[in-house]
C-alpha cells in the first residue's frame, strides 16, 4: 500500500485535483475515480488529511516570506489540526520549511516569541 504523500502525488499525476475544503477531502472529478482508488482514498483518509494539512501549513508560511521580502523567517501557529499538540510550521528563507510538535500543555506563545527574537 502506497503511503499518503506517493498517493496524492499519484492522484495529481493522474490528472485528479485533492485538496483540502473546510477541512474535508476533495477529490476531483470525483466520477473519474476507479472503485479501487475509492478504496484506496477511504483506507488512507486519515494520512492523507494530514498529510494536506502539512501541504497547507507549508504554503502558509512560504506565502508569509514572500509576502514579506525582507522576513528572514515565518512561522505558523496551528492549535486546532491535532488535539494534544500545536504544531509550528517554520519556513527559512532560502533554506527550509519544517513543522515542530509542542505539547499543548507546554506551549507558551509568549515563549515562542522570544525564542523567535
Amino acid at each position: 500500500m502506497m503511503g499518503a504523500n506517493d498517493l496524492i502525488l499519484h492522484l495529481r499525476e493522474s490528472g485528479f485535483s485533492i485538496g483540502l475544503h473546510e477541512d474535508r477531502l476533495q477529490v476531483a472529478p470525483a466520477d473519474k475515480l476507479t472503485d479501487e482508488l475509492k478504496q484506496i482514498i477511504r483506507q488512507s483518509k486519515a494520512a492523507i488529511l494530514t498529510e494536506l494539512q502539512r501541504e497547507t501549513r507549508r504554503q502558509q508560511v512560504i506565502a508569509m516570506l514572500e509576502a514579506a521580502p525582507g522576513t528572514q523567517r515565518a512561522v505558523y501557529t496551528d492549535t486546532d489540526s491535532d488535539p494534544q499538540n500545536v504544531i509550528l510550521a517554520i519556513a527559512v528563507r532560502n533554506v527550509a520549511t519544517c513543522e515542530m510538535l509542542i505539547p499543548k500543555a507546554k506551549f507558551y506563545p509568549w515563549r515562542l516569541l522570544e525564542l523567535i527574537e
